[in-house]
């Protein structure tokens, strides 16, 4: 019983809700660990109450999981029963008035300007061939040109970059879509890249094969470059520029984007359509960044940067 209401409650999120296939993964593996210790100890989603759902938190907290991945299958349990319940499943929501763990918000990494610049450097001659270089300049001057996420890169159809855009159109979270720009470096590497994929393609289809759909085209299964693939590329090209290349993933590459909008005055609410961000207060997390920054720079450059307790208790004096 309770396989069914994991198919049915995913059933629904996709089909009404229109989540992405990320979020429905994320769902369906925390509920498949919730089942697996309900069933172990003879319950099931039927008969799990309030005590029993807290009893899972901690366990979940015994084996050491992360508050954020805690607080992550609460909210995957809350959103089951809120279906079953709806559905007329239970006639009840066991999950209500649970609180679960406070979930610490931590800055995103991101890099420098000149460190995005070296990065840009590598990526023009990162690959054995010319399909190969034209390729990784293209993806990551296109990432850090727009923000995309690495999911809304690998997938974006070829249709969305012919003649010559100076904006593209993305399909992102819960099927939402928004206008891009590109910056002139992306444009020009774009259009290098259409011009060594559709020379590729054009070999490939006189051998029976069949055109793809998608910009940066693989033999993967997606047909696509994967999210794995480009995620291995952008570590080699951290190595290659002298970047630890723990510190760097294609994410790093969409939170400089919007660091560095925000260092040049661009509007938050601009950045948040650009990111494509639901809620603007997602977008906010940039300022304290910035913020982080500049206290660095006092910290460092500052005549009392050798005592930094004078710097916050010196009379700066006030504006006239």
């Amino acid at each position: 019983m309770s396989h069914r209401w994991i198919s049915r409650f995913l059933e629904a999120q996709a089909a009404e809700l229109d989540a992405a296939q990320n979020t429905q993964l994320a769902y369906g593996r925390d509920l498949k660990d919730f089942h697996t210790w309900l069933a172990a100890r003879g319950g099931d989603f039927q008969t799990a109450d309030r005590d029993t759902i807290e009893a899972y938190l901690t366990h979940c907290a015994a084996q050491g999981l992360a508050p954020a991945t805690r607080a992550r299958r609460l909210a995957s349990i809350r959103q089951l029963y809120r279906f079953a319940f709806d559905e007329g499943l239970r006639g009840d929501n066991p999950a209500l008035r649970i609180r679960g763990p406070g979930r610490k918000r931590s800055l995103p990494g991101t890099l420098t300007e000149a460190q995005v610049t070296t990065l840009l450097d590598r990526a023009a001659d990162h690959g054995r061939t010319p399909l190969d270089r034209a390729r990784t300049l293209a993806m990551v001057e296109l990432l850090y040109a727009t923000g995309l996420r690495v999911t809304e890169l690998v997938t974006l159809p070829v249709a969305a970059a012919r003649g010559t855009p100076q904006v593209l159109l993305v399909r992102g979270k819960g099927n939402k879509e928004r206008l891009v720009p590109l910056s002139g470096p992306a444009q020009t590497a774009l259009a290098a890249w259409l011009v060594e994929r559709d020379a590729a393609e054009t070999l490939q289809t006189a051998k029976g094969a069949r055109p793809s759909p998608y910009l940066f085209p693989s033999r993967a299964k997606a047909g696509h470059t994967t999210r794995q693939s480009f995620f291995m590329t952008v570590k080699a090209l951290a190595l290659e520029a002298g970047i630890d290349p723990t510190r760097v993933t294609p994410h790093t590459l969409r939170h400089a984007f919007a660091t560095h909008l925000l260092e040049h005055g661009a509007d938050l609410r601009a950045i948040q359509m650009l990111l494509g961000h639901a809620d603007l207060s997602t977008t906010e997390i940039y300022t304290h960044v910035v913020e982080t920054r500049l206290r660095e720079l006092v910290l460092t450059h500052h005549p009392l940067a050798d005592t930094p307790s004078q710097i916050a208790t010196a009379d700066l004096g006030s504006d006239p």
